[in-house]
């Protein structure tokens, strides 16, 4: 029996990945239809190569995303440990806290503000609890000498699309400036709240199918009708993101393919007061898989808007930062700092939002 090619590169998974990354927005009843219509490629070829990608290692997941900004407080943060127990520390975080989610380690080029702190992580609590009260569990437990809480006070661009954004040139961008979408916390009922819970695991490979949430209607002990109707009802208030297959973008595949090798995460301080404008400017970029207000403080150069680009040469990710600095000369927004952070070992894992787990967790650690 012939072999199912799972390399990214592959001309058929290129045109599956280009939409099932992260161009299938909000809830679909049927997924796997949508990426073999925007694809143009056959759905029982859609679901055997999104199967077989994820069976070899090269889809690391495959669910349906929450807007977390939505049902959870957030922030990235920013961690200071002496060297010996920095990765200690990662492991902690990757394999130990459910409710840290992107967790890197990072460098810059030179020495310069907040050089000093060089793990990063995401983190969410449920609403109703506070960032600062778990950061500060995790500081004793991992030995921290200090954090820094940088909540997102506005989003301006959220995606993935490594196959889409691989070859863009650089400066390539949308005719309007990105528009900011906020994080005030949504309200749901019970039932929204069980179904959602049920809704955001990933799927297994046996899920990979025409109608993947029949198993999960079921486990939510409610016919696929009504699992529908309440998925459609969250997203009505905008807590679901994007029906999304993300890659193994860390770790190189079997053949030893890479999907991206550098991501740099990119610091601008603007002026108060144009915060929202510069976001705007920025987040507009293609090559922009992350943007955000968030409010860094003197350890970072009063830094303000931030972002993050990948790709398989670093010359290409300054390429972009150099796009964008000159896009934002053009538009008159000064800039007193900025910076380049770039990712070395990282995990990247979906954060836990459900309050039971949140303090299950923390009735555990307590005492540890």
């Amino acid at each position: 029996m012939p072999t199912v090619p799972v390399d990214h590169t592959d001309p058929i998974n290129t045109k599956i990945l280009s939409i099932s990354e992260d161009l299938v927005a909000g809830f679909e009843e049927k997924p796997f239809h949508i990426i073999a219509e925007q694809s143009g490629v056959e759905l029982d070829v859609v679901i055997e190569r999104i199967r077989a990608m994820v069976e070899a290692g090269v889809i690391r997941r495959v669910r349906q995303t929450m807007l977390a900004t939505k049902l959870a407080h957030g922030a990235l943060v920013a961690w200071r440990l002496p060297e010996d127990k920095l990765n200690d520390a990662f492991d902690f975080m990757a394999k130990e806290d459910p409710f840290s989610g992107h967790v890197v380690i990072r460098s810059t080029d030179s020495e310069v503000s907040g050089s000093g702190y060089r793990l990063w992580t995401t983190l969410k609590v449920p609403v109703g609890e506070s960032l600062d009260e778990h950061a500060t569990v995790l500081k004793r437990l991992v030995g921290a000498d200090e954090y820094l809480l940088m909540p997102a006070n506005g989003v301006f661009a959220l995606g993935v699309g490594h196959v889409r954004r691989k070859n863009m040139p650089p400066g390539s961008k949308s005719d309007d400036p990105a528009v900011m979408m906020t994080t005030v916390p949504a309200e749901l009922t019970d039932e929204e709240w069980e179904i959602l819970l049920v809704l955001k695991e990933e799927l297994s490979p046996e899920e990979i199918c025409e109608n993947p949430w029949d198993g999960r209607a079921k486990q939510a002990g409610v016919s696929l009708e009504r699992f529908c109707e309440v998925a459609r009802s969250l997203n009505e208030k905008k807590v679901i993101g994007r029906f999304s297959t993300f890659l193994e973008h860390v770790k190189p595949s079997a053949s030893g393919k890479r999907v991206t090798r550098f991501n740099g995460l990119f610091h601008w301080a603007v002026p108060k007061g144009r915060e929202v404008e510069a976001g705007a400017e920025v987040g507009r970029h293609y090559c922009m898989t992350h943007c955000y207000w968030r409010e860094g403080g003197p350890q970072f150069g009063d830094v303000n808007i931030m972002g993050v680009v990948h790709g398989t040469e670093k010359d290409k990710v300054l390429e972009h930062k150099a796009a964008i600095d000159k896009h934002l000369e053009s538009k008159g927004i000064p800039v007193s700092y900025t910076n380049v952070f770039w990712g070395g070992r990282s995990e990247i894992k979906p954060s836990e939002i459900s309050p039971k787990i949140y303090h299950e967790w923390h009735a555990k650690h307590r005492e540890a």
